[in-house]
């Protein structure tokens, strides 16, 4: 990877129309997910400007073991562009050294304030800095004043709009120059994701003078205008519609088959000088796939012990010639995408389709809580006090240098 930025550092909507071209549809950071073979794919089918997954910014510029972590989680090449890196950080020096090291190979750097994940409480990062806004300050401040591209940053809402608005006020003040907006709290996460609020996304697009990107509750294609007209806003990211769907971005009748977007993105993955990891690969196909995969339980099985791009391409190839039975057996005249009540769009399991997530159970967390009781009853807990203690140490150190 080499180039140089000579180009006059852009700012606000300069640098979204002159360096991003004014996307619309935008693939969102995910970790394991928007790696370079991804965003290829997303591109095909429509991405405007795509995020790299989020990269820790001390691990990635640790003097020593900084080179291994950046060959395993970073490539790029001369056509993968708009592309936008992003770090999660918790000190201003360690993120502008990470931020140094592609200031030349990306387009602006972004930062991580919206992960929810429990790691990202333990290590400090993500959503979990959202009240600490004087570090805020000085992470986006220092970059804007020392990087060769834009900071931008992206965030998650509070429980009330004051607080969300006064919030992005604060980042875009510190210097961010584009602000996406997760319309989600921290606790919503998991079987817990509940509805984005695109109310508070609107409300801070009506607040700030710098471009707005808003996430969240992008299921089909014709979400992103009926995101960008409720909201106001100059784009939409999505992330897990992307999963489920790579060819999201393309305003077409009928949704890909899900065999035919698995086959290309193996062969994209074939084709890169670098290698991607099985672990992304299998993750990707388990979720382009999940509407097929129940329906040939024993191919499923396979891709689960599938370890090398070609157990997967066979298995892929496989499943291709057993749902195009399925379809010519079954038909699409009742499946071509008929809303349900719900607003769920039906079509056939041969078809990428959004994951829907089932509503909890109404015993759910009841049966751990009763577990939980048993235990103190027992006298079991202060037993292993300390087993949970060092157990908890583990985790923490481990969590530190994740």
């Amino acid at each position: 990877m080499t180039g140089e930025n000579t180009s006059r550092k852009l700012a606000g909507y300069e640098f979204y129309e002159k360096t991003l071209g004014s996307p619309k549809l935008i693939l969102a950071p995910m970790v394991d997910g928007s790696e370079q073979a991804w965003r290829i794919l997303s591109r095909r089918y429509g991405a405007q400007t795509c995020y790299t997954p989020m990269f820790h910014a001390r691990l990635f510029s640790d003097p020593k073991h900084g080179e291994k972590y950046r060959l395993d989680q970073w490539s790029t090449d001369k056509e993968d562009r708009p592309t936008v890196v992003q770090f999660c950080a918790n000190d201003p020096q360690i993120l502008l050294r990470a931020a140094k090291l592609v200031e030349n190979d990306c387009d602006a750097v972004d930062l991580n304030l919206g992960c929810p994940q429990h790691i990202a409480k333990k290590g400090n990062y993500g959503s979990y800095l959202q009240d600490e806004w004087e570090l805020i300050t000085s992470m986006v401040s220092l970059l804007h004043k020392e990087l060769a591209v834009p900071i931008t940053v992206k965030i998650r809402v509070f429980p009330t709009v004051e607080r969300t608005v006064e919030y992005a006020k604060m980042i875009e003040k510190a210097g961010a120059q584009l602000l996406t907006v997760h319309g989600r709290l921290r606790d919503q996460k998991g079987h817990h994701t509940g509805l984005a609020d695109w109310d508070k996304i609107k409300a801070v697009k009506e607040a700030v003078k710098i471009p707005v990107i808003a996430n969240g509750n992008i299921l089909y294609h014709s979400d992103f205008k009926r995101c960008m007209d409720y909201t106001g806003v100059d784009g939409v990211m999505t992330a897990e519609g992307s999963l489920y769907n790579p060819a999201i971005f393309a305003d077409r009748e009928m949704p890909p088959l899900t065999w035919e977007m698995a086959k290309e993105y193996l062969e994209i993955v074939r084709d890169l000088k670098t290698t991607v990891r099985s672990g992304i690969i299998k993750g990707h196909l388990f979720k382009i796939m999940h509407p097929s995969l129940p329906h040939h339980k024993e191919l499923r099985n396979r891709m689960g012990k599938a370890r090398d791009w070609q157990e997967y391409y066979d298995v892929v190839m496989e499943l291709k010639n057993k749902l195009e039975e399925d379809r010519e057996r079954i038909g699409e005249d009742e499946l071509r995408g008929q809303p349900d009540e719900a607003g769920i769009r039906k079509y056939g399991h041969w078809r990428c389709q959004p994951y829907i997530r089932p509503p909890l159970p109404e015993d759910y967390g009841k049966k751990k809580a009763k577990k939980q009781e048993n235990k103190r009853e027992a006298g079991e807990e202060e037993a292993n006090d300390d087993e949970a203690a060092n157990k908890k140490l583990k985790k923490e150190e481990i969590a530190a240098t994740a």
